[in-house]
């Protein structure tokens, strides 16, 4: 079967949209650019993007670079690889269909078949010509993403700084691009939400195929190849390291030695999540290893999904994922009462969501309103170290302007269905 041609339009329409805003918000520049870098290849792991990259490009091509103008013009910048380097990976050659205004060398052929993240001079040598010629106008702007805080990648930081070494004045007159890409990632486009919604069916999958397997005397690994496998076989890879947490380990929020058998009677939280589309889904379920909850397990599965089955019916937009200064209004605040109200308060340690998107922890400030568009998560959990218990239930949800909508409403999670689930040992 035939892979579908792959749309770049959003793409070039979120471009325009940086630019009229940037436009819009400087009115006394004459002339500005804004500069994106692609992330790099690293021998040890799979290449993925960097996110604000891809959000504008659709590109997964490593070592580009991208401006874009304010008078309309789009040049992507794309390393002068060796003709060797196709002996050694696969070429993408997306940019060839992305609808830029003009695709150039970045600079002289890059010694190997990679582009070295210690930015060689001579490798940027057409990039920092050019922006050496446009330096020399009046009254402009360089916009990048120069916020350390909120990017756990940071190497469009560091590019940034390599170009100021080289540029005289570039440091004088350049401006933070990340409040403004960030507001934009944060409220999903219909497109977006699919691509997520892709994620939560195979997640899903692989969620329905772990409950069959799990049994006592496997081994949390076990559980993790399953996984693995069913994603691989949808085409997909992990949006981040999966979380099977057996026992004792299911007190541990990120867990990831799956070194231990399962044994009857215990738990097992499973955190996973695929990416399509380079957009991850994020859910967890808790199984009763041996297939059925114990009282005292069930006590507190039950309050945990009644603690979820609460935040969603006040999750909408104008509430907030954690505001200490709205605590009326902040789903995290309100969380925390819901257990109090159970003597459980002190064994909830963690948030009660995050924004989801390019990124499992997606961009988006928690002490800001939730709008229509967002995509949070939903996970409240118990973990009782002295009991071994630990219980987690995360969904995914579209905020709208009258509530939410559970994107993985599909994937089961009620007391009887989870028992269920489990009990059915059709083997793979």
């Amino acid at each position: 079967m035939t892979k579908p041609e792959k749309s770049f339009f959003c793409f070039k329409e979120r471009r325009k949209r940086v630019i009229e805003i940037l436009k819009e918000k400087c009115l006394e520049l004459q002339n500005g650019v804004a500069i994106f870098f692609a992330d790099f290849e690293n021998d040890r792991h799979l290449f993925r993007q960097h996110s604000s990259f891809y959000y504008l490009t659709g590109l997964n091509e490593p070592g580009a670079v991208l401006l874009l103008y304010f008078d309309g013009r789009e040049i992507l910048y794309l390393p002068n690889y060796s003709a060797k380097r196709e002996q050694w990976v696969s070429s993408i050659n997306d940019s060839k269909i992305a609808d830029f205004s003009e695709v150039k060398q970045l600079g002289k052929p890059c010694i190997g078949y990679s582009l070295n993240p210690l930015f060689s001079a001579d490798e940027y040598e057409n990039l920092l010509s050019d922006l050496y010629v446009f330096l020399k106008k009046d009254d402009i702007g360089v916009f990048a993403i120069l916020n350390t805080l909120n990017h756990k990648n940071l190497f469009p930081v560091y590019c940034f700084r390599f170009l100021v070494s080289k540029l005289d004045h570039l440091k004088d007159i350049s401006f933070d691009l990340s409040p403004i890409i960030e507001r934009m990632r944060n409220i999903k486009e219909k497109c977006e939400v699919l691509e997520i919604q892709k994620a939560i069916s195979v997640t899903s999958l692989a969620h329905q195929a772990v409950a069959r397997l799990i049994m006592p005397d496997i081994y949390e690994s076990d559980v993790q190849a399953v996984i693995e496998s069913v994603f691989i076989s949808k085409g997909l890879n992990a949006a981040f390291p999966s979380i099977v947490a057996s026992g004792k380990n299911s007190t541990i929020l990120h867990y990831t030695s799956k070194s231990e058998k399962l044994k009857k009677g215990d738990l097992v939280v499973v955190d996973i999540g695929a990416e399509a589309g380079n957009y991850a889904a994020d859910l967890t379920r808790t199984y009763p290893v041996n297939g059925k909850f114990s009282v005292r397990q069930k006590e507190v599965y039950s309050i945990v999904l009644d603690a979820q089955k609460y935040i969603k019916s006040i999750a909408r937009a104008g509430m907030y994922l954690n505001n200490p200064n709205e605590p009326d209004k902040s789903l995290q605040h309100l969380a925390v009462r819901f257990f109090e109200e159970y003597g459980l308060g002190q064994y909830f340690v963690h948030g009660i969501g995050h924004f989801l998107g390019l990124d499992v922890h997606d961009v988006g400030s928690a002490s800001v309103p939730l709008v229509f568009g967002n995509v949070i998560t939903i996970e409240p959990g118990i973990y009782i170290p002295q009991e071994n218990i630990g219980i987690r239930i995360e969904d995914d949800f579209l905020i709208v302007e009258d509530g939410s909508i559970c994107l993985s409403e599909n994937l089961q999670r009620n007391v009887d269905e989870i028992e269920e689930m489990v009990n059915k040992k059709e083997k793979l």
